[in-house]
């Protein structure tokens, strides 16, 4: 086929079939990523075969992963991540040393190499922002004060998790050695910190200049773009995986730039976010699920995934209450997009094989869907619902 209906027939195959399904899944009551990954699975060579991973999905399907994590970033404040009480520091904290031993464990009595078990463990930690802040908008839950730790927590979760990301990735590269991977993680730290820290300050100053000196149309998201890119490059330069940069571009724009921007990042996130997503489902290969052993390492670790979380984050919380304790240890479960970016990023760099990679995407379906009727009994008591509450979709 010549290669212009190629091309235009892959894009409709996948953005078509990911928001088709994703609307299905909306209309369930359920997050729209979640059908966006079974469309993959769906018209991918596991089930159908209409489409197979290719070097243009995978270039999209990266591109998604940016996008996705820099949409997130431009959802957070630098000034709450930076001012965040102790007990969300606790909170996160907990949040992400229990989930990664706890994964890291399991794949290593199951039998896996060390670096697999690394990067299962990784899948394991981080928080999806974007799912969590969703829910607790859109049902009228942000102004309990169980939700404002909750997403505090959660920030610094996925950003803890972004800099476990940088290690394990570091490890998979070369040798496990604890002086280069301290080094790493430092420089990972050191990275995150100057970004967040002075980031935010620096594009408050810069921003309006741009907004008048720039004549090219849409000028701040031209910028934006820009500093996208170049810190998604800084952020491999310094040996931190690319989405790190992302997300640290989208903090530090987030207090400063109009809602024009975000608009327009929202605009190019709905895009091609569906190209990772469905990517995703596209490599998942279902026959491993005929292996009874793999089978009960899905199950073994969802619930595992779901109790150490729930234990982890609990704990951090137990001062405010076993009622709120237990809002945000559910709350902290859903691992959603950052947990498949963990295991995408496994799979190409090859160090994990794709019986595990199925795995992972079924443990971070299993625990984006299942928190969300215990957040719905866990709140009832609070009165403050949506006019027309229902489960935030995932835009």
């Amino acid at each position: 086929m010549h290669d212009a209906a190629r091309i235009s027939l892959d894009m409709l195959l996948v953005f078509g079939s990911a928001k088709l399904l994703a609307e299905i899944l909306e209309r369930l009551n359920q997050p729209g990523l979640i059908g966006e990954i079974l469309a993959g699975i769906l018209i991918g060579p596991s089930l159908f075969g209409w489409i197979a991973p290719n070097e243009l999905l995978s270039a999209l399907a990266n591109l998604g992963a940016m996008f996705l994590l820099f949409q997130i970033g431009l959802e957070v404040k630098s000034s709450e991540l930076l001012k965040v009480g102790w007990t969300a520091l606790l909170i996160a904290m907990l949040g992400v040393i229990l989930p990664f031993f706890a994964g890291w464990g399991i794949l290593a009595l199951w039998g896996a190499g060390n670096i697999a078990a690394l990067f299962v463990g990784a899948a394991m930690v981080a928080t999806s922002v974007g799912i969590t802040a969703r829910v607790m908008s859109s049902h009228g839950w942000l102004e309990e004060r169980a939700s404002k730790i909750l997403l505090a927590a959660a920030v610094m979760d996925d950003v803890l998790g972004l800099i476990v990301l940088a290690v394990v990735t570091s490890a998979a590269r070369g040798r496990f050695e604890w002086l280069p991977l301290s080094i790493t993680a430092l420089l990972a730290i050191g990275f995150t910190f100057i970004v967040a820290q002075f980031g935010t300050r620096s594009m408050a100053k810069l921003i309006p200049s741009v907004r008048h000196s720039l004549r090219v149309g849409e000028g701040q998201f031209a910028f934006s773009m820009i500093l996208l890119f170049a810190l998604a490059f800084a952020a491999t330069f310094v040996g931190v995986a690319a989405i790190v940069g992302a997300f640290l571009a989208g903090l530090t724009l987030a207090e400063n730039v109009s809602p024009r921007v975000k608009d327009l990042a929202r605009g190019v996130t709905e895009l091609l976010a569906p190209f990772f997503l469905v990517g995703i489902g596209l490599r998942v290969n279902l026959h491993a699920f005929t292996q009874p052993a793999v089978i009960l390492l899905a199950v073994v670790l969802s619930l595992v995934a779901v109790a150490s979380k729930l234990i982890g984050c609990g704990l951090g919380a137990v001062r405010l209450g076993k009622v709120d304790a237990l809002r945000i240890g559910v709350g902290m479960i859903p691992r959603g997009e950052v947990g498949m970016v963990v295991a995408q990023l496994g799979l190409t760099m090859g160090v994990i094989e794709h019986s595990i990679y199925s795995v992972v995407v079924f443990m971070a379906m299993a625990t984006t869907m299942l928190p969300l009727p215990f957040l719905k009994l866990l709140y009832r008591d609070t009165g403050a619902h949506a006019e027309n509450s229902r489960v935030a979709r995932f835009d």
